[in-house]
């Protein structure tokens, strides 16, 4: 027996309706790339998402086609995410932080007909126009007053592009299983592989981030996305904000410390999220000048394991409570945070930091295991470690163009990550699979001894890898930046290991660096570290 329920489906373009219809009056508020600040509300987002869809369906776009993007967080952009998906195109998401060469590659893959360029990167699109054959129009995302002399074939500026759309639209009824955005992942081996996302898994992934244990998002909630919108859909914060109704601050193309500040200071907001690479200068800007944003209360940080010197400067320091949180481009990207209970905030506070280091619970929508390398689900009591596999309406099932399965037999995406998994589902992933360092026979994570070494108060960063060694097959050296204004010594580190660490998985060699080499997405690039050091 079926039940007698409507059959409405789940659309991006819903989320904009929802939020012009219900909070129309709330703003959103972007530092733009021509400089000033620019105000308007989710009814103003609306309205001009739909001029948009107007725009690209008069230059013949059609349902399936992808249109890129490349872009910083500003309304303009938000508004090429409801537009472009809202009318039934993929909105595809480009990362200017990519090699040129990468860039050209997932352009020409994904088919992208149409390319919208920020001013700044028009330079970058000029460079690799020549190479895509495929793009048609580049639509610059500015006004007639600002549109720059440039060779691109068939520019114009964004105002001109949506200028000849009256409003007279409604947005067409598609299946929800409709393809609605693309990103690329650049975490596989070979060629970056595509992230195709549905309009019921987007909008499922918006409600598991605005959950009160994930984000929190709701009407008095002012966030400032640091986390870029062409980085894993700004972690569906995007989405999320508007079906909650909630204010967002776009920071625009300025991530430096006093920009930051000052724009978190003047819109009050409550609410960040970013990569640790993002908030160490900004916590040490904080200290140095003593302006903590006063209305700042939470901070959610991703894409690597932040330092526990930074969590502990966090809450301590500046009153902000610290989320760890842990996803993937596959997963849309949202896996798990790391809410604290009652119970783990009555913890010693050195507990509770060495508790804070895990991912934390996945939200309803992702169920999680681990497996032995025969494929065996492993218990989970937080000590046996296994290859973590994951599967939810919002993780992919094979890659874009792509009809091979990636899922397991009984249906689970293996993450490629190792981790345990404790009795109330908090996730601690020990290390990448291809980052374990096997010594002697004996495993070593990577990720433990370079947490161990960040509780080190003269480090900031620090990066583990193996070598290869005669004698042990791998050994383990460690690749610190040292805090502002100290000396820590190879010998101090070694000791502050020993603390914690068994004698046979300190690193054989300490090396202090001014600087990590750091990919497009926030993370240490370990194959560079690996090609640099190995020879030494």
């Amino acid at each position: 027996m079926r039940g007698r329920m409507m059959q409405t489906p789940l659309l991006i373009s819903s989320l904009i309706e929802h939020a012009g219809r219900v909070y129309g009056t709330q703003e959103i508020v972007s530092r733009t790339v021509e400089g000033p600040i620019h105000r308007y509300t989710w009814l103003d987002a609306r309205n001009r998402s739909i001029q948009l869809a107007q725009a690209l369906g008069a230059h013949g776009i059609t349902a399936g086609d992808r249109i890129g993007t490349l872009g910083w967080n500003t309304y303009r952009h938000l508004e090429l995410y409801y537009g472009i998906s809202g009318m039934g195109a993929v909105c595809h998401t480009l990362n200017p932080r990519l090699h040129p060469t990468e860039l050209v590659y997932i352009v020409n893959h994904a088919e992208d007909r149409i390319l919208f360029v920020d001013l700044t990167f028009v330079p970058l699109a000029e460079a690799v126009a020549d190479k895509l054959p495929g793009v048609e129009r580049y639509v610059v995302l500015t006004d007639s007053e600002n549109m720059p002399e440039t060779a691109l074939s068939n520019a114009i500026a964004y105002e001109d592009f949506i200028a000849g759309s009256d409003g007279d639209y409604e947005w067409p009824v598609l299946d929800e299983g409709d393809a609605a955005a693309l990103c690329y992942t650049s975490g596989t081996t070979g060629h970056p592989k595509g992230a195709l996302y549905t309009h019921r898994s987007t909008v499922l992934h918006a409600f598991g981030v605005a959950m009160p244990d994930v984000f929190n998002m709701r009407p008095s909630t002012c966030v400032l996305p640091i986390v870029p919108l062409f980085h894993a859909c700004s972690w569906g914060i995007a989405y999320s904000a508007p079906l909650a109704g909630a204010k967002i601050v776009f920071p625009g193309p300025r991530y430096d410390p006093e920009a930051l500040t000052d724009l978190m200071t003047a819109e009050s907001v409550n609410y960040c999220a970013g990569v640790p690479s993002v908030f160490i200068p900004l916590v040490q800007y904080w200290r140095d000048h003593g302006n903590k944003p006063p209305s700042l209360a939470m901070a959610v940080m991703g894409g690597t394991a932040p330092p526990p010197s930074l969590c502990a400067a966090l809450e301590e320091d500046f009153g902000i409570e610290f989320r760890h949180a842990w996803g993937m481009t596959e997963m849309s990207p949202l896996g798990t945070v790391n809410t604290l209970m009652p119970e783990h905030r009555a913890l010693p506070l050195e507990q509770r930091r060495i508790f804070q280091t895990k991912q934390g619970r996945p939200p309803f929508g992702v169920e999680v295991r681990i497996v032995d390398d025969d494929g065996n689900r492993l218990p989970h009591d937080g000590i046996v470690f296994g290859e973590l596999q994951v599967r939810g309406p919002w993780v992919i099932q094979s890659y874009f163009k792509d009809d091979e399965s990636r899922l397991t037999e009984d249906g689970w995406f293996p993450t490629g990550d190792v981790a345990t998994i404790d009795s109330q589902c908090y996730i601690h992933i020990t290390d990448r699979s291809k980052d374990l360092i096997k010594s002697g026979g004996e495993w070593i994570s990577s990720i433990d001894v370079e947490n161990t070494a960040m509780g080190h108060d003269d480090i900031v960063m620090a990066a583990v890898i193996g070598i290869p060694d005669e004698r042990w097959d791998e050994r383990p050296i460690l690749i610190a930046v040292a805090a502002p204004d100290s000396n820590p010594t190879k010998e101090s580190v070694l000791e502050h290991l020993a603390g914690t660490l068994a004698k046979w998985q300190l690193p054989d060699e300490v090396y202090f660096v001014d600087e990590l080499p750091m990919g497009a997405t926030g993370k240490v690039q370990k194959t560079k570290l690996r090609e640099q050091y190995a020879a030494e």
